[in-house]
């Protein structure tokens, strides 16, 4: 078979996140001119016919490298970006291969591998492997070798994921990663997705390792009613994953179960399915102090910010160890369901001095590049932090500053705005699966 080789180029994950969009363009148009060209040979139209990879992470043999899905990408040029995860120092050389119907002729591309910055020291990380795509057919499916030669029809063939464009039809998609630990906290679960659905979502995203079989219960529940989606993540399967965030020398691969990949993940899959995309997670609600709901919030937010794509809300703890001074919410029925209740827990740590609060997103994802888990790495439009008397993020977990008393924190009652409908909507879904 005849091959022509295009010089490499690789952008150190280092210096990622300085490149600006117009050298990622001129990066782009430079592969262009050096992409391989296309090999055609009547055996290797067995690549059509290969078996379809359907699992969420799929394990190339030998490699360091694992699949989550390649996405069709046309903002910069005719591309294949493949979404997965790599060992930053051992995945060199990458191919993709093409298949054009109906002719079956192969063209052979050679990625080019963007470990992503944000890293934080672990070996493997999520990767951008981008590819050009032949110009004169709009392949669907595309397989990828560390090779580009051998018995290639042996390979896993994946779907090119958004090649048909949709127009938008949820309005608000929340993504959820990861689900692990035999999750459990059922009923903070549920008062989270009736206040996302008070706050205008139509769609949450996740991606679940694993949950108690009660969490199981109301998973269906959500499932059934349209509101949830569930992406399998079985990353414990293939690699020593870390419950932290950072690399601890401890012998594992890769941090918080591959939760930055599964964001990026997220954000191309719903890249035209939804016209905003929200990371956090689910003990956190961005919740808005000016405005009703998100829709009134959002073309607040983008009519004061034409030009941006990224909003950025500042997290704030409340601490579930501190309760409110009155009974009212301590319902009774409740006390029977896992968890925590939310509506108990006003009170929020105040601010250290030379502590930047981390921020959780309200992203348009047709402006995302590559995100990380507190802000985007690349983007085509500006970030804006949102001012706390316009919206924050209520996150109701285990105290950061758990020696203050409670006279030292800031009792903030936003939350009990919306505790009739949440209370009548939380009971529904309670009698329909716990009780």
């Amino acid at each position: 078979m005849l091959f022509c080789k295009g010089k490499s180029y690789r952008v150190p994950a280092a210096c990622i996140i300085a490149f600006t969009s117009m050298m990622m363009t001129l990066v782009y148009l430079w592969t262009q001119r050096h992409s391989l060209q296309p090999k055609i040979t009547p055996q290797e139209g067995n690549l059509c016919r290969g078996e379809i990879a359907n699992n969420t992470i799929t394990a190339l043999k030998d490699t360091r490298t694992f699949i989550i899905a390649p996405y069709f990408d046309d903002r910069e040029s005719k591309m294949t970006r493949v979404i997965g995860i790599v060992h930053h120092k051992e995945v060199k050389d990458l191919f993709c291969w093409f298949c054009c119907q109906p002719d079956g002729e192969i063209y052979i591309s050679k990625a080019e591998i963007y470990v992503h910055s944000d890293r934080f020291g672990f070996p493997y990380g999520a990767t951008d492997m981008l590819c050009l795509e032949p110009q004169n057919c709009d392949p669907n499916f595309v397989s990828i070798s560390w090779a580009h030669k051998g018995n290639i029809g042996q390979l896993p063939r994946f779907e090119i994921k958004n090649r048909k464009v949709e127009t938008f039809p949820v309005e608000f998609t929340v993504c959820i990663s990861t689900m692990f630990g035999n999750y459990s906290n059922v009923l903070q679960f549920i008062q989270s997705m009736e206040m996302y659905k008070i706050l205008g979502v139509q769609k949450v995203i996740i991606y679940k390792n694993s949950c108690s079989q009660l969490m199981e219960k109301v998973l269906e529940f959500y499932i059934a009613d349209g509101t949830v989606e569930i992406i399998p993540w079985p990353i414990t399967s293939y690699l020593k994953v870390s419950p932290r965030w950072r690399f601890m020398e401890d012998g594992t691969h890769i941090g918080y179960y591959g939760q930055i990949t599964a964001l990026n993940d997220c954000i191309y899959r719903n890249m035209y399915r939804s016209k905003f995309v929200l990371l956090n997670d689910i003990d956190e609600i961005i919740l808005p102090i000016k405005h009703p709901h998100w829709k009134i919030m959002m073309s607040s937010l983008q009519e004061q910010n034409p030009g941006a794509g990224i909003f950025l809300f500042e997290n704030h703890i409340f601490p579930k160890t501190i309760y409110a001074s009155t009974d009212i919410f301590n319902i009774t029925s409740w006390n029977a369901v896992p968890g925590v209740n939310i509506l108990q827990h006003i009170h929020r740590e105040p601010d250290r001095k030379d502590v930047i609060n981390p921020k959780k997103m309200i992203v348009n994802p047709r402006k995302v590049v590559q995100t990380s888990v507190h802000s985007v790495l690349h983007a085509y439009g500006d970030s804006v932090n949102v001012p706390i008397d316009v919206a924050l993020v209520y996150h109701c977990r285990e105290p950061l500053q758990g020696k203050l008393p409670k006279e030292s924190l800031i009792r903030d009652t936003t939350l009990w705005k919306y505790n009739s409908s949440l209370i009548m909507n939380v009971n529904k879904v309670l009698q329909k699966t716990v009780f």
